[in-house]
């Protein structure tokens, strides 16, 4: 079956969370059962191509003041996968992705508009998919195009979508005089599509028009059900309970195991956890951290600073958790409030809390291998992907049980010596530091711990059964089409 990708990130082309790390490896486990797969991605100017090549000259987008034109580029093909992009300098050759500091590009509704038209017209001459397989906000116009716009072009009438949600907070909000804007149907504009409070919402549109939705992890796709999760779009999601799934994200273990990471001063195995200490004194001294002794636990932090993290609870307990024998390593960057918090505590408490502000892979992969410990105190978290690499690296998870969080890590019981990591549930600063302490108190017992480590390292979250869970839902959708997949297999594309 040949699907489509359409995302606004992916490694190793551009990054700026977990959806590129996803949208870099499920494609490639895709191909590797055989599927047909091409990824389009917009051309930034982070995008390094080694040997760029121009395959669609012009394309030619409508919007409601004047024509824009975007070109496709190929990146070529790496393990089964098709890479190509969508370049057009005067929407994508910027800074960052999405915006500055000060906040979102007020242009991001035109660019997103033009990458998903872009994408559509492309395949027609690149190779029409079965299947479009759309991520987060950013995509989310294709499927809404698909069922309006280009409704009648018989291009695309046995096509189906697939959408996958990566985070509900983020649904791509927009005042509705955009639709005109973007040569969009007026009668868009209503609540059973995509009128959200007065104002235009994409993810909105993608929930309405796909034909079936995904997200990153089983607990997730409850939660977003809820008016605690759903960020006013639980009702539609409900509407569509029938057609909504969560499949666990995969990790890249080539990339992300302690036995092969090119990044670590030391490997190490479950079989041979020697060089673990290595890598604790090795991120001590990245961090700056002298004189430290190596039998006080480091928990790591390696996020994006955002309201979502739960950083706000450990602003609540690092008063007291500071009393306690441990080190912090903390390594991200995001709102501002939350890294003038992380410099304030860095300063108040000098020998407790390290700060790097930065988004560094080098430094992520060696706080994953010399932390002993890895926090992330989500008020809500899709799937996540550092608990998971964690693991991996026998760094112990604290986490808070939501999402895939919850999916993923299991409670430690010294006393039957099952379990992979420590976890509480009620989103107060009480519950985490309750946590951490008993995380601390367990590291106390080194024998003990060794068991909980290598329970984490021996778990296996690779990608291959996360792909069979999607060629199902792939196979499905042709089903609902109205094309078996007999039939899918000898179109020609």
């Amino acid at each position: 079956m040949h699907i489509a990708f359409v995302a606004s990130e992916g490694v190793p082309f551009s990054k700026t969370g977990g959806l590129a790390d996803v949208v870099g490896a499920l494609p490639r486990a895709l191909a590797a059962l055989g599927h047909q797969v091409s990824l389009y991605l917009p051309r930034y100017r982070q995008t390094k191509l080694a040997d760029p090549a121009t395959v669609v000259r012009s394309i030619t987008i409508p919007f409601d003041d004047k024509y824009r034109f975007a070109s496709v580029v190929t990146g070529g093909s790496q393990f089964g996968v098709r890479f190509y992009f969508i370049d057009c300098p005067e929407y994508f050759d910027r800074d960052a992705l999405y915006g500055t500091p000060a906040g979102d590009y007020p242009d991001n509704a035109e660019r997103f508009a033009l990458f998903s038209r872009a994408v559509l017209e492309a395949t027609k001459i690149l190779g029409v998919p079965h299947l479009f397989h759309c991520h987060d906000w950013q995509s989310a116009l294709v499927p809404v195009l698909l069922r309006t716009v280009y409704a009648e072009d018989p291009a695309f009438r046995d096509v189906g979508t697939i959408f996958t949600i990566h985070n509900m907070g983020y649904q791509g909000l927009f005042p509705p005089e955009v639709l005109p804007l973007l040569t969009l149907p007026w009668d868009l504009f209503t609540m059973s599509k995509m009128e959200f409070f007065g104002q235009v919402n994409f993810l909105k549109g993608a929930l309405t028009y796909s034909d079936f939705i995904t997200t990153v992890s089983r607990k997730y796709s409850q939660e977003i059900q809820t008016a605690e999760y759903g960020f006013g779009l639980e009702g539609v999601l409900r509407d569509r309970a029938a057609t909504v799934t969560g499949i666990l994200n995969g990790v890249d273990y080539d990339e992300w195991s302690p036995q092969a990471d090119k990044f670590t001063t030391a490997k190490y195995s479950p079989q041979d956890l020697s060089g673990k200490a290595k890598c604790k004194q090795d991120i001590l001294t990245a961090f700056g951290v002298t004189n430290a002794d190596a039998k006080v636990p480091v928990i790591g932090i390696v996020s994006r600073f955002a309201a979502q993290k739960g950083f706000d609870l450990i602003a609540q307990i690092m008063d007291r958790l500071a009393r306690e024998e441990m080190i912090m390593v903390v390594l991200g960057s995001g709102d501002k409030q939350f890294e003038e918090m992380f410099a304030r505590l860095n300063k108040q408490f000098p020998n407790k809390i390290a700060l790097k502000v930065a988004y560094d892979n080098a430094i992520a992969h060696k706080i994953e291998a010399g932390a002993d410990m890895f926090l992330m105190p989500s008020k809500y978290e899709p799937c996540g992907l550092n608990q998971i690499y964690s693991l991996k690296y026998g760094t112990v998870p604290i986490v808070r049980a939501t999402g895939g969080l919850d999916d993923t890590i299991e409670p430690w019981d010294a006393r039957s010596g099952k379990g992979t990591g420590f976890k509480f549930t009620e989103y107060t600063g009480e519950a985490l530091l309750l946590a951490v302490k008993h995380a601390l108190q367990a590291f106390r017992d080194q024998t003990s711990w060794q068991v909980l480590m290598r329970n984490g390292m021996s778990k296996d979250f690779s990608w291959n059964a996360s792909a069979r869970e999607y060629g199902k839902i792939y196979d499905r959708v042709r089903q609902m089409r109205g094309v078996s997949q007999a039939t899918a297999e000898k179109v020609l594309v």
